[in-house]
């Protein structure tokens, strides 16, 4: 993969004590980006494919509906990701295929063909295989697991793409229409992961539709460390193998001893997180398990700090596990394994980046302030090697991801697909005919 030379006098990672000096509000947008767009949408051709964004608008819901009610858990998007592609190619694209990870690419080819510029949404969730994915419509507003994060992402692309078709408009950089697998929980940015190595299509720009209202951009990661702790022991009868060594005794004294632990050293610093969000193990109430587990998660916008939290993490299962160990009147030790889950890099880019420009000038004709943001989303990859990435929202409004009462309204939704098309075309090059 080879990034042009010109970007590097934009971007790369800043000092986090210089950008943390920053107050977003107070992010100029230069006045040449905001004359770009006010060219874009002054472009006749442009002006029609904006209109028909509008127009087209209940196609888009129904295509949101259609997309949300076929299941994508995780590492389970075969489906969804099958029925996404047959979409593009349906609307037209110049070839489409699903990548050996599972990525759905689409390419429209531009005038010129020198950059790639990307186009993302993703399309697991975070929702198991038995979860009821279907949508209730009450009014303008929809209701199902997934529904906004991401499916509406995905149906949003679809719209840019007509949008492009019908008004035959043109872009002088090559465009990837990508449909992303394993952005959610343990799929640890899979997706991301594979179109962004060795083996990747060379992509230099990317844009990513994933959360809320209009005016948020991520340009910085939010960096993460995942673990699987797992404690392990012979297990027995609870009467009569009393005194055997107890992994959920360990697991316990151990959650304890690492929240002591990480919540003093979160106290002060750059902001940190650390969450056990789940836990399993035992066979019943009459039985000492012969396995207790757990998943944790650790976030930080300072890498280094995720390092100290894992010897801090380290440090309280050993203690937990000794503790136990010697209580035991019997039996061989317990055992403990700490597997790294998830790894999700930090980085943030210059607020002076092209690509950054471009996303706050075209919240412009839709009156929307920009609020640059850190976020874990599939842009964390690109950023942290320094290649131009924002994720953008979708517009309307929404709640409750993650949940099953997750919901997104339609309140002039249109506007999240006429966005994303600007910012697209303002990346890739409006070509002149």
């Amino acid at each position: 993969m080879q990034i042009r030379q010109h970007y590097f006098t934009f971007l790369f990672l800043l000092l986090p004590g210089l950008l943390a000096a920053q107050e977003e509000d107070n992010i100029q947008v230069e006045a040449s980006y905001q004359k770009e767009i006010k060219a874009l949408t002054s472009h006749p051709a442009v002006k029609r494919a904006l209109a028909l964004i509008k127009r087209t608008d209940e196609q888009t819901v129904q295509e949101t509906i259609k997309l949300t009610e076929i299941p994508a858990p995780p590492f389970k998007e075969e489906v969804r990701a099958e029925a996404f592609k047959n979409m593009l190619v349906e609307i037209g694209v110049d070839s489409a295929w699903i990548d050996a990870e599972g990525n759905v690419i689409a390419l429209r080819k531009g005038t010129k063909g020198d950059r790639t510029v990307a186009l993302d949404a993703h399309l697991d969730t975070v929702f198991p295989e038995e979860t009821d994915v279907s949508v209730t419509v009450k009014g303008d507003t929809l209701f199902a697991p997934g529904v906004g994060d991401d499916s509406r992402g995905l149906a949003i692309m679809l719209s840019v793409l007509r949008a492009m078709n019908e008004t035959k408009l043109q872009t002088e950089d090559d465009v990837l229409f990508i449909g992303t697998v394993g952005e959610e929980g343990l799929g640890d940015l899979r997706g991301v992961k594979y179109l962004f190595g060795e083996n990747g299509p060379g992509i230099d720009s990317w844009i990513s539709i994933d959360g809320g209202d209009l005016g948020a951009i991520n340009c910085k990661g939010l960096g993460s460390y995942r673990y699987l702790v797992t404690f392990e022991g012979p297990g027995g009868h609870s009467w009569g193998a009393f005194g055997l060594a107890n992994p959920h005794h360990a697991l316990g004294a151990a959650i304890r001893y690492f929240v002591e632990a990480a919540d003093k050293y979160t106290e002060t610093g750059p902001r940190t997180s650390y969450n056990i969000g789940r836990i399993g193990g035992g066979t019943s109430v009459n039985s000492i398990p012969f396995t207790s587990w757990m998943e944790i998660d650790t976030r930080s916008v300072e890498p280094s700090r995720l390092d100290d939290l894992k010897v801090i993490l380290e440090e309280a299962m050993q203690r937990g596990l000794k503790e136990q160990n010697e209580l035991r009147r019997g039996g061989r030790e317990l055992t403990v394994t700490i597997e790294m889950i998830g790894n999700r890099p930090s980085g943030e880019l210059s607020p002076e980046l092209p690509l950054i420009q471009r996303a706050m000038a075209a919240l412009g004709p839709f009156d929307k302030q920009p609020h640059l943001r850190r976020g874990s989303t599939n842009s964390n990859i690109p950023i942290s090697l320094g290649i131009p990435a924002v994720t953008i929202g979708r517009g309307g409004v929404g709640g409750r991801a993650h949940s099953l009462l997750e919901w997104w309204a339609n309140k002039d939704g249109y506007e999240g697909v006429q966005y994303a098309l600007l910012v697209l075309l303002a990346e890739s090059g409006l070509a002149k005919r």
